[in-house]
């Protein structure tokens, strides 16, 4: 009898990195799975869906304007409750740090559904940063049954924390699977997979709650700088819709000739800038993935990461939101080539794009206990 598995996500970052689950468990004849979107990212997600081909079971629509976090965590709560109580999953699958990951997993917690966390063990250990990400993805792993770690760091942190060894295996991140297959579909799309931009460029996104206020405004002036600084480069910032990120770089950077900002671009789009980009300016934890994937540099946005990786590999550096350091280190990127291309060299510290068909075999080799298929037993990581 086939296995019930429900695949729940709700923010763009989630989608990209659920579908290539998705995929590799609807590939299995052992799984039924089905798809919940809770709608957190309500307009950026639908194109990626549309993208990687998903089928959408369950729509919940659940995000408001000017929706607090414990506003959305109580509805997603129930409206998640509402969704496994119709569907009875034997298992379900939630994706990274967010609060509709978090509401997930404790809703399946009550109804002693077990959990597969995929991107588990990610930590900067400062529970304020990034906010409220940190705090999510721990309470996700208390109430874990299989963790599906990128790194071995984040399987230490895991086991540091009491996980069992045999709860945990180490995968890559899914986030590598669906970058290559983008890359791939898109080279086989377009032989000459151009940007479309002819001029040098540096690619920005910053999004994260806790630089909402002085830390925008900060970022924007480092980029009113470096603008003015190197007028032959292009600063291409697809602008996140958040009114704290949209109103702000609109405000100081609308009107500067080589300052492009964007709507948000669709996934394939965005991959396609970020393997022509110099670098990356970033507060994201994806692109700090993937960018070095495709050997581009990286300096972020944030004063830790969850993704040491990078920092140690020498691809990634982190600057914060202080004006001063980020035009002192994107200056150095674009003024000593020795620099830039020490931080160019690809790394697969966050996979080889396999991750998703590792995590679908291991979920093949979990068997009932006998307990109402309520409870699984996993064979050792």
């Amino acid at each position: 009898m086939s296995k019930r598995i429900l695949c729940i996500y709700g923010t763009r970052p989630e989608v990209i990195k659920m579908a290539p689950v998705v995929q590799a468990l609807s590939r299995r004849p052992e799984f039924e799975v089905r798809t919940c979107d809770t709608g957190q990212h309500r307009e950026m997600s639908g194109p990626v869906i549309e993208w990687f081909g998903l089928r959408t079971d369950h729509q919940l629509g659940l995000m408001t304007p000017s929706q607090g976090l414990s506003q959305f965590m109580a509805q997603a709560l129930a409206k998640i409750d509402e969704v496994l109580a119709e569907t009875a999953p034997d298992l379900l699958v939630c994706q990274g740090d967010t609060t509709t990951a978090a509401a997930a997993a404790l809703a399946a917690f009550h109804r002693q559904i077990p959990v597969a966390h995929v991107e588990a063990g990610l930590r900067t250990g400062d529970r304020h940063a990034p906010w409220p990400e940190e705090i999510n993805r721990r309470v996700i792993d208390l109430v874990a049954d299989r963790y599906y770690a990128p790194t071995r760091s984040a399987a230490d942190a895991l086991l540091r924390e009491g996980v069992p060894a045999a709860s945990i295996l180490i995968t890559g991140n899914t986030a590598i699977d669906a970058l290559l297959w983008t890359i791939k579909k898109l080279e086989a799309n377009s032989p000459a997979f151009a940007s479309g931009h002819d001029r040098p460029f540096v690619l920005i996104t910053a999004h994260r709650r806790e630089s909402f206020g002085a830390g925008m405004q900060s970022i924007a002036d480092a980029l009113v700088t470096l603008a003015g600084r190197f007028p032959d480069t292009d600063w291409i910032f697809p602008v996140h819709l958040n009114p704290n990120v949209h109103e702000v770089m609109h405000t100081r950077l609308g009107g500067l000739p080589n300052v492009k900002l964007l709507e948000p671009l669709d996934y394939p789009r965005f991959c396609q800038l970020l393997s022509r980009c110099t670098f990356v300016l970033t507060d994201s934890g994806g692109v700090q993935e993937e960018a070095p994937a495709l050997g581009k540099p990286v300096l972020v946005l944030r004063e830790v990461t969850e993704r040491p990786e990078g920092v140690a590999g020498g691809t990634v550096k982190l600057v914060g939101c202080s004006a001063i350091r980020i035009v002192e280190e994107a200056t150095r990127l674009l003024q000593d080539p020795a620099a830039l291309k020490a931080m160019s060299v690809p790394g697969n510290f966050y996979g080889d794009g396999t991750a998703a068909e590792q995590i679908a075999a291991d979920l093949a080799a979990v068997t009932s206990n006998g307990n109402g298929g309520k409870r699984f037993v996993v064979s050792p990581a």
